[in-house]
């Protein structure tokens, strides 16, 4: 969070705020909702590995969130799938290579393009499941 503010964003910090286990689901849902409403660009979810978290914002509609342990798959993320959810695992990545890993995807634009035509059909596969 301190890497963020120093970069001039601000953080809406949805965590648990302590050490202790706890249902991350609510809280990463939480975060898509944010970003899906406009309260955000960007969202960010942390676990232990980033995949249940990932999974768990990928359920609110309009998130297309990306599990990203590595510079390659955030720019990825960003280019191609137009990514509007970070997902990493802190048991995965140290702390040098998330700041790395944040700093390239908030960074990254969508490229378009083709990309664009394949976002659109996530989108519709996303929408004729909601309505299913």
């Amino acid at each position: 969070m301190k890497v963020l503010e120093a970069g001039g964003h601000s953080v809406d910090n949805q965590g648990t705020h302590s050490v202790e286990s706890c249902d991350y689901p609510p809280i990463c849902a939480g975060v898509g909702r944010t970003v899906r409403d406009g309260g955000a660009d960007f969202g960010i979810v942390l676990g232990g590995s980033g995949q249940g978290e990932q999974l768990a914002a990928n359920k609110v509609r309009g998130v297309r969130a990306a599990l990203c342990n590595d510079l390659y798959t955030a720019r990825m993320a960003r280019e191609h799938n137009n990514a509007n959810v970070l997902s990493m695992g802190a048991r995965v990545v140290g702390i040098g290579l998330a700041e790395e890993i944040v700093s390239l995807f908030l960074k990254t634009p969508f490229e378009g393009g083709r990309h664009e035509r394949r976002v659109e059909q996530i989108t519709e596969i996303e929408t004729q499941e909601f309505f299913r």
